[in-house]
């Protein structure tokens, strides 16, 4: 098996599509922006579903399924929703197709024509409180915790797999509550959830943080944030959660009776990661020999690949590595026996590198007749021959070590990449190098769009562990109370 990918070094956003494609995740559809999943890649997806789900039931939430197709006059009442999304929509103007009078294919019937557009849903806020205003009428309703996993569509221009796709899978929770205080503290607890997640499973370190005005999700009083830090020392945005106030129940007009008899708002959240995750997982992780990917994500944690040549050899060595799959799937993990005779066991160590397979398992007859196994690890490249009856043992601690340590290198990187700047020409230099660059701002929107306009750096958040530190702005020389993030970003 050939080299499959470019270097990083050479070509970063190269080396990350060719990743995408040769280690068999996606590809781009015939519908231009849209993506297809292939399997392995959707394996990965399935991993980060399940664990994400079960940690939001653990917090009390419960799975529905809203339309895809919104009506149009639903986005127009809640104006800044509207605003922020009307760019992005994909808009169903006709219900049904009549063969062409030429003979020659299709074409849309004009004489179905919908009475009002539908909108095939960016975000499902608008169709989801117009269901809560039939089913909370009273304080007994409340809380109201739903989560939905979904495909939305967002118009994209520029697109890339995984990381800007025109239709991208995704879960979006939405709840409502009875107080403010309740529906912040949901907030935060969700924006906890994807910090504990993103770094615990996906093995990325995050800063979590608050948005500013001009970045916060459209229709939310506040949006917080974890950023992620990749490679090339561009920031990923890698999950949100939106304090929504009331706007949305009052533009629905969702009320209910409180305690005392008298009738108020409920109070909203909504909050979401997606397919993005994927590309943050890639970009994060990877070398130039292809995916690395973290223990608990990994479709596959353990490959056996057996060495023979013959029958005898082959059915010898399969009978232990049989057993071996055996006794660690019983321990839980992931294991794959590659039996295949198609292919050398050469070609099948290159495979499952580009695959990112965390522990590879390798044995011929003259192992077995020493009692022993070759193990490599993924992360490291490091091999090592240890003792057939170890092997329980030796893999299970192996795949804890080799989760701590893609988080350890990644955060270390992160360290590496992390500076302050006290001087706009200090703070272009380290953007230009790439880094997280923690300045000061003056607070204007006006300064944050300047800087954006000449750097092509972006606000990432308003740290949640920032301290108070008394400083000027890096442009303007204003008084500024504290240092927020900064970065260019995907």
């Amino acid at each position: 098996m050939g080299k499959a990918i470019p270097n990083r070094s050479d070509d970063y956003s190269l080396w990350y599509n060719e990743i995408v494609k040769k280690a068999g995740l996606a590809e781009n559809s015939p519908v231009r922006g849209c993506m297809v999943i292939k399997p392995y890649g959707f394996a990965i997806w399935e991993k980060m579903q399940q664990s994400l789900d079960k940690m939001f039931k653990d917090t009390g939430h419960e799975n529905a399924y809203f339309p895809l197709f919104i009506p149009k006059s639903y986005l127009s009442r809640e104006a800044d929703h509207v605003e922020g999304f009307a760019k992005e929509c994909a808009v169903v103007t006709h219900y049904r197709l009549k063969t062409n009078e030429d003979g020659d294919g299709v074409v849309v019937d004009p004489e179905a024509k919908l009475e009002e557009e539908l909108i095939v849903r960016p975000t499902s806020e608008t169709v989801i409180w117009d269901s809560y205003k039939n089913w909370i009428q009273s304080y007994r309703d409340l809380p109201l915790l739903l989560n939905q996993w979904a495909n939305v569509v967002r118009w994209e221009m520029r697109t890339r797999l995984f990381l800007r796709t025109a239709e991208f899978l995704w879960q979006e929770g939405h709840t409502a509550h009875a107080t403010k205080q309740e529906a912040e503290a949901e907030t935060k607890q969700m924006l906890d959830v994807y910090a504990d997640f993103v770094e615990n499973y996906m093995a990325v370190p995050v800063v979590k943080g608050v948005k500013t005005e001009s970045e916060r999700f459209a229709g939310a009083l506040d949006t917080y944030c974890i950023e992620a830090m990749m490679q090339d020392g561009k920031a990923l945005q890698a999950g949100t959660s939106h304090f929504l106030g009331q706007n949305f129940a009052k533009a629905f007009d969702v009320k209910f009776a409180t305690k005392e008899g008298k009738e108020e708002y409920v109070w909203g959240t909504s909050w979401g990661v997606s397919t993005r995750l994927m590309g943050a997982l890639i970009m994060a992780h990877s070398d130039d020999d292809g995916l690395v990917l973290p223990p608990k994500l990994a479709p596959i944690q353990v490959v056996i690949v057996p060495i023979y040549k013959g029958d005898e050899q082959r059915e010898a060595v399969s009978k232990v590595a049989k057993a071996i799959k055996k006794d660690l799937s019983e321990k839980g993990l992931s294991v794959k026996f590659d039996d295949r005779d198609t292919h050398k066991p050469g070609w099948k160590f290159a495979e499952y590198e580009l695959k990112g397979v965390p522990i590879r398992v390798a044995f011929g007859p003259k192992d077995l007749e020493n009692g022993t196994v070759e193990i490599a690890r993924r992360d490291t490249k490091e091999k090592q021959v240890i003792r057939l009856e170890d092997i329980s043992v030796q893999v299970t601690n192996l795949i804890d070590e080799i989760q701590k340590n893609i988080f350890g290198k990644a955060l270390t990187f992160r360290k590496e990449n992390t500076h302050q700047a006290d001087t706009y020409e200090a703070f272009k230099s380290l953007l230009d190098q790439g880094a997280f660059v923690y300045a000061h701002w003056d607070g204007t929107t006006e300064t944050e769009e300047r800087i954006k306009e000449e750097t092509k750096a972006t606000i990432r958040c308003i740290p949640l562990d920032s301290p108070e530190e008394m400083g000027a702005c890096i442009l303007t020389g204003k008084v500024s109370n504290r240092r927020v993030l900064f970065a260019r970003a995907y």
